[in-house]
């Protein structure tokens, strides 16, 4: 049906800071979508419109963004009628009343607030569950389980220890079930917070922004040593391999790497992307590691280009692609990178998104879903790993709340397919076909038909 009220309030994310959350209400019922926001940004997301106003909350709220939602975006979908199956033409519709390039009018945290909810609202017109209403919308057949990238040990923005490097984490990709993932995961979690213990002492088992433990060490490769013995303590060995979140854009200055940006006392020794991709080539040698993210700065294209080239391993584009397709098709054209992290805060729309994963696995890409690291209970990127087909998401430590919440769902959508549930395991890079069409599914497309029929009665 079309949409008969919208309303946006104020809501606080996981690091307690304000965020969005929107009603929409059809004759179906009540839709609820919240929004993520992240520490470490890359400088060509679109714009996350905060107040500015340093006596509330240090100048992070959002009543502008929200306002924007009731006065503005609300009253003109719910005057235009529109069918919330038709998610392609709500987005644009608000694409089009924004104006901008970022979406720096409204915001993106309010558009997608808004696309979130229609999205939902949309699956449950058609009656189907959310993941095979996304799958439908992104002409995708396949349902399929994504192996979680698992951030166990949190470092740069996420955590306030010395490590530069943002994240390492463990993919089960062994398992074989998602439910048997999650099981693995957490032994290794648990058997990591040990070995932690031991090493270090109570203190530095305290968990960072992502639920990933953050004891206070400053080489990358000490962080490797701890999960190659927790893996192994685990009795993983030959199950879990590991991943690195670099967030190098973090620690990029004239030219060169800092490795050591966050010990303001000590002197400093950047050094060059030759070194640095020497490093990445040595963690590859002498532990498992099989995906390496952001190795580079967002506008260093050349060593994403030589790295790349000289690597089999999965080299993940976040503040590079930044979900944008303009991005993503110089980074294809320049073969940058060989997998795409999909995060639908930097782009804004359900569509966008969609469109962006599409670009990048007909261009035989890898697809991650992703997180933020300012989280909320919503667990909208569960549902948008399993449609798209994706085979990864990343979404935290099996730690807080938070990031549970989108494992949780997982699990329940593993437990709704029953025998036709599939896992991604050791495929996850390239889990599925993808359709090279890019017409909308006849499902959709009915469904668009029926529900104007009914609201023209």
């Amino acid at each position: 049906m079309s949409i008969i009220k919208i309303h946006a309030r104020e809501i606080f994310d996981s690091r307690g800071n304000p965020t969005i959350e929107v009603d929409l209400h059809t004759q179906k019922g009540l839709f609820r979508a919240s929004v993520p926001s992240g520490a470490s940004t890359g400088i060509f997301e679109a714009l996350e419109l905060r107040d500015d106003d340093k006596n509330y909350m240090l100048g992070k709220g959002v009543s502008k963004a929200i306002e924007h939602i009731n006065e503005t975006i609300a009253p003109a979908l719910i005057s235009k009628k529109l069918c919330v199956v038709d998610q392609e033409k709500i987005d644009h519709l608000m694409l089009s009343m924004d104006g901008t390039e970022n979406k720096s009018k409204f915001g993106a945290n309010a558009i997608l607030g808004v696309s979130l909810a229609v999205c939902k609202a949309g699956a449950a017109e058609r009656g189907v569950p959310l993941y095979r209403h996304i799958a439908d919308l992104a002409c995708k057949e396949e349902i399929i389980l994504p192996v979680p990238a698992f951030n166990v040990i949190n470092g740069g923005s996420h955590a306030g220890n010395k490590l530069a490097m943002q994240e390492f984490m463990i993919l089960p990709i062994g398992a074989e079930n998602f439910r048997e993932a999650m099981r693995i995961g957490s032994e290794v979690y648990h058997n990591l917070k040990s070995v932690i213990k031991q090493k270090y002492g109570q203190d530095a088992t305290n968990v960072g922004d992502e639920g990933g433990f953050a004891p206070n060490i400053l080489e990358n490769k000490e962080a490797l040593e701890l999960l190659k013995e927790a893996i192994a303590k685990a009795g993983y060995t030959e199950h879990v391999v590991i991943g690195v979140g670099v967030a190098a854009s973090e620690f990029y200055r004239d030219g060169k790497y800092d490795l050591e940006f966050k010990s303001p006392d000590d002197p400093s020794k950047p050094i060059t992307s030759e070194d640095l991709s020497s490093l990445y080539k040595s963690f590859i040698k002498d532990y498992p590691v099989v995906s390496i993210e952001d190795p580079f700065d967002q506008d260093d294209w050349e060593s994403w280009k030589d790295f790349t080239a000289s690597v089999d391993i999965q080299v993940v584009g976040d503040d590079l692609t930044v979900t944008n397709r303009t991005r993503i098709r110089k980074a294809i054209k320049e073969k940058s990178c060989n997998c795409l992290l999909l995060k639908v805060n930097q782009i804004g729309t359900v569509t966008e998104s969609i469109q962006a994963c599409r670009l990048a696995q007909s261009s035989g890409w890898g697809v991650m879903v992703s997180h933020r690291s300012g989280e909320t209970e919503d667990t909208f990127i569960a549902d948008l790993a399993v449609g798209l087909c994706t085979g990864q998401i990343k979404t935290g430590a099996p730690c807080r709340s938070e990031r549970l919440a989108k494992y949780n769902q997982l699990l329940r959508i593993e437990e709704q397919l029953g025998n036709r549930a599939k896992f991604a395991g050791r495929n996850f890079r390239k889990p599925g076909t993808i359709c090279q069409t890019d017409r909308s599914p006849a499902v959709t497309t009915l469904a668009v038909f029926m529900c104007h029929v009914r609201s023209n009665r």
